[in-house]
């Protein structure tokens, strides 16, 4: 019989929540004369939009508590002959906030609303997707260097850009990132060049000494201006491996003003599988070290696949939290528009789909983040799990004096049912539960007991149940 337990007594780490992020421009290389909307909003109705809303932020949807926004490049245009190269002026007149972004500021904007009139809060991380083109040395959008005269240019773009959302949108933005998948050196050839690649999103190359450097200055223009409770990150690598081994976390570490102004570490969750994203795993070793010498440092999956929008997906959630040790995670785009990326969408799994024509599709990944996001709200813990069956994995989540119930989420990747005696440790004896299955979807089960602490449960193939105590 396989054993497997769960332990609410002992805390492994805090959790600050499950996310979701709206992306709207991602590819076009001329924003102005080739409008994008990857996330689809604006092909719906209003009343479209409010269902989809419902549906993710709502007290019976998913009910995130973190929300990624990107900066995309195109806020400032080549400044003219008044701007001023002054590190801590920042003229929001020179920056164009709005044109490019009103669908994913609508969606924070509407979520946030939702999620407050229930009495919770959102946390936002905004990531600069890539900075105008004439910041770097090639002088087109998506140039593969930094130019280093406009480096406080870069800062000052994001700043500008958190201000904004701050003062103007009223987003309660806590972190800044400085790249989306930077480190991924093959993307340019070496002349920069990107004609071959319109198929890629936005970045530039941000080898590790050049994040080090931006946390190191960063930290003191953010202050100047007003912004000490936003932490800076050092952007999001492609997963795991590549944050430790391309060198990023001993680049900070071997800096003193980088390690002592980073403020929450950040990488993307992606696996080895993926297309395009070369080997790589969900190794801690990158964590590890900066923790080594910050304790008190978090980090946050900001991206990751939906899988096949299956079982699997948790089975990766999974990884990233007890192999990764993170205490976040934010999947890739919540609601596609898959038509609209060039070349075929290399992570066509989401929650909701937009389709051409008007209308839109709940999708299986929806009722799969359902299990793991609703249950791991912000303010609880990771729980320690054991499972003597590799294709059984579970996820507890204590309820760390917040008012959310203990919960843990059973998940049976392999293809037939998995029955299991379930050690339960520190937690009342009755629960409820639901699963999401090929068949099911966030199916209430009704009520289990626990008969001295242990609880027998057969796991259907392919399937994710959450109990959540009563």
């Amino acid at each position: 019989m396989r054993t497997v337990l769960v332990d609410f007594t002992k805390k492994l780490r805090d959790w600050d929540g499950f996310g979701v992020n709206y992306v709207e421009a991602a590819q076009t290389r001329d924003y102005f004369a080739q409008p994008q909307d990857y996330g689809g909003f604006s092909t719906l109705s209003e009343a479209q939009r409010q269902e989809i809303i419902e549906l993710i932020f709502g007290s019976d949807g998913l009910k995130p508590g973190l929300v990624k926004m990107f900066l995309d490049p195109f806020h400032q245009q080549q400044p003219g002959p008044g701007y001023r190269y002054d590190r801590d002026v920042i003229d929001q007149a020179t920056y164009d906030h709005t044109s490019s972004t009103q669908w994913m500021r609508y969606f924070v904007r509407e979520g946030l609303s939702r999620t407050r009139a229930r009495g919770d809060d959102l946390q936002i991380i905004t990531t600069l997707y890539g900075p105008p083109g004439w910041m770097t040395r090639q002088r087109f959008v998506r140039g593969r260097d930094l130019d280093p005269e406009y480096k406080y240019e870069v800062a000052k773009y994001l700043i500008a850009w958190i201000v904004y959302l701050r003062t103007v949108e009223g987003f309660p933005v806590r972190y800044v990132s400085l790249h989306n998948e930077g480190e991924d050196w093959r993307r340019w050839p070496l002349d920069g060049s990107t004609w071959d690649a319109l198929s890629h999103d936005y970045n530039m190359y941000w080898p590790p000494e050049q994040v080090a450097d931006f946390i190191g200055f960063m930290r003191e223009m953010l202050d100047r201006q007003g912004l000490h409770d936003v932490g800076i990150t050092p952007g999001e690598t492609s997963n795991w491996y590549r944050f430790s081994e391309f060198g990023y976390a001993d680049a900070i570490v071997e800096d003193a003003r980088a390690l002592a102004n980073i403020g929450l570490i950040t990488s993307h969750g992606f696996f080895s599988r993926h297309v395009g994203l070369g080997y790589g795993d969900w190794r801690s070793a990158g964590i590890d070290v900066l923790r080594a010498h910050r304790p008190d440092l978090h980090a946050w999956v900001t991206s990751t696949g939906w899988s096949r929008m299956d079982a699997e997906f948790i089975w990766e959630v999974h990884n990233n939290i007890y192999a990764a040790k993170v205490n976040a995670i934010i999947p890739w785009a919540a609601v596609q528009r898959p038509t609209l990326w060039v070349g075929g969408d290399p992570n066509p799994g989401t929650a909701i789909r937009v389709h051409e024509g008007g209308h839109f599709s709940v999708e299986k990944g929806y009722y799969f983040f359902k299990q793991v996001c609703r249950a791991g709200q912000p303010g609880m813990a990771v729980t320690p799990v054991r499972s003597n069956d590799p294709q059984v994995t579970l996820i507890g989540f204590a309820n760390n004096g917040t008012n959310h119930p203990d919960a843990f989420i059973v998940t049976n990747i392999a293809p037939e049912p998995a029955e299991m005696c379930i050690q339960i440790v520190g937690a009342p004896s009755r629960f409820t539960a639901y699963r999401s299955s090929e068949t099911e979807h966030y199916a209430p089960l009704g009520t289990f007991d626990a008969n001295a602490g242990v609880l027998n449960y057969a796991a259907p193939a392919m399937s994710v149940t959450t109990f959540y105590a009563t």
